[in-house]
């Protein structure tokens, strides 16, 4: 047999098989009696029979195995709006195909499904509520898609549930439920950098969340002519029903005290140049220390007296309803460095960070009160009288130089730094200052750009006040020397 002949047979064999069984089937139909009709009949019945026992096989397998995946015990925990959502769960990927999960991308979640067989259900929710996410799959050839409904659950963002009900102007000693500034320092004659300031004050969500006002108040100075900084940032107490008048009064006064005696004062200079030049002279160092109390001390003082005297002329207010802390600077660069000067009274933080150098110097002693979570203020007289007092909290300092000086009241403070020890950590320091130049990505606040002449840096710095700390909603105010 030739080759042409060798490939017509085997083509022509399924054919023979075929009409070999047909003629069997006729056999034993015609065996059994059944006439042409008949045969058609029966075949038509045998083949629907077959065909039904098929389906449902088929579909028995179906239910066996969707059966199969409902006792998994499929669960979504819970989860939070705008909170990092990540949860995974085994398939049976040998036996389903073709997997999906049906309105995942309308919460603000996606869904894959790895080689091994776990499903993964991720992202950041965006809506808050009840919901019923679809688990679509295929089992069977031929079967229709299988359908498995798992309730999952959102609550809001704790930060969505604050209100912000604005402060009635009418009240007495009205202030903005928000407040910023900026000064911008030109170079010096000689081109020498010189440093500028930033400042944000924010009412807290405790207060916002009742309209009740702002408490916490910063002053700034900077004169142009003498390169002296003045600096000043208060918290006026919670609970004194007029602390934020308080707060103004004391940075305003210390601020308009030591500029007075600052701007024009050879006396007080010669005595710095005196003493960076011979540290160790006792007398050159007493005599900078009798300018330091003058300026500094005297000014703290006042501040007192002027606070006190705003109670006196408020009918039926005594001076403790005008409690407040008070932290402020004096600073001025030399050729020999930057000299600094500083009063502090009450919680928040002072202190200067150097982040080339890796340091960081506390400008005092945070206070604290008789029981946790209280604090001294500059309205308690015994502050003044107190023989240490001076050396408590009077602090003056010569540095080569600093990344920045932050004064912040403890609406930063706490937050940032938990504890009073963590203040003199300079880790916890260099953690902040990342947050401050990084921002909170997950809650979309950006950082703050610190470098020179930067006007925008003052929103910047009022929106990075709006930070979430859980348990944290009191005011918040900083002030920067960059």
């Amino acid at each position: 047999m030739d080759r042409k002949h060798r490939i017509s047979a085997r083509c022509n064999r399924p054919t023979v098989r075929l009409n070999a069984s047909a003629r069997a089937i006729d056999s034993i139909m015609r065996e059994a009696g059944l006439d042409a009709a008949e045969k058609e009949r029966f075949l038509g019945w045998a083949i629907k029979s077959l065909i039904n026992t098929y389906k449902e096989e088929r579909m028995n397998q179906r239910i066996l195995i969707e059966n199969e995946v409902k006792q998994l015990g499929l669960r979504f925990p819970n989860g939070t709006v705008k909170q990092d959502y990540s949860h995974s769960f085994p398939l049976p990927t040998d036996k389903i195909y073709d997997i999906q999960l049906e309105g995942a991308e309308k919460v603000g979640l996606t869904f894959a499904v790895t080689a091994d067989g776990v499903g993964t259900l991720a992202g950041v929710p965006t809506t808050s509520g009840d919901f019923s996410l679809i688990l679509k799959f295929k089992t069977v050839e031929g079967e229709p898609e299988s359908e498995l409904k798992i309730p999952i659950a959102f609550n809001p963002n704790p930060r969505d549930l604050w209100r912000n009900v604005p402060t009635h102007s009418d009240i007495p000693y009205y202030k903005p439920d928000s407040e910023t500034a900026y000064i911008k320092v030109e170079a010096a004659a000689d081109g020498a950098p010189r440093k500028d300031i930033v400042a944000a004050s924010q009412r807290g969500r405790s207060h916002a969340q009742e309209g009740r006002p702002r408490d916490d108040h910063f002053s700034l100075f900077h004169c142009a002519d003498s390169d002296w900084y003045v600096i000043a940032v208060a918290d006026g107490a919670g609970s004194a029903k007029y602390s934020r008048k308080g707060s103004e009064v004391a940075c305003k006064t210390v601020v308009d005290h030591c500029k007075s005696l600052l701007v024009d004062n050879p006396e007080f200079e010669k005595a710095i140049l005196d003493y960076a030049a011979d540290r160790e002279d006792t007398a050159k160092r007493t005599a900078l220390t009798r300018g330091v109390i003058d300026i500094v001390y005297k000014g703290a003082m006042k501040a007192h007296e002027a606070v006190k005297s705003v109670s006196a002329n408020c009918e039926g207010s005594k001076l403790k309803d005008f409690a407040t802390t008070l932290m402020f600077a004096v600073c001025k660069r030399y050729d020999f460095g930057w000299f600094i000067a500083s009063f502090w009274v009450g919680d928040g933080a002072m202190a200067i960070f150097d982040a080339e150098r890796k340091t960081v110097k506390l400008l005092g002693t945070p206070d604290e009160g008789e029981f946790s979570g209280q604090t001294r203020f500059l309205t308690m007289p015994e502050i003044f009288h107190d023989t240490d007092a001076v050396a408590k909290r009077v602090r003056m300092s010569i540095v080569d130089d600093f990344t920045a000086l932050f004064l912040m009241t403890d609406g930063v403070s706490d937050p940032m730094f938990e504890t009073d020890r963590n203040l003199n950590d300079y880790a916890k320091w260099e953690e902040f200052y990342s947050a401050l130049r990084n921002g909170f990505p997950k809650d979309e606040i950006e950082g703050v750009d610190l470098t020179d002449d930067n006007e925008a840096a003052q929103t910047q710095l009022l929106r990075w006040l709006d930070f979430w700390s859980p348990g944290n909603h009191d005011d918040r105010t900083i002030a920067i020397l960059y």
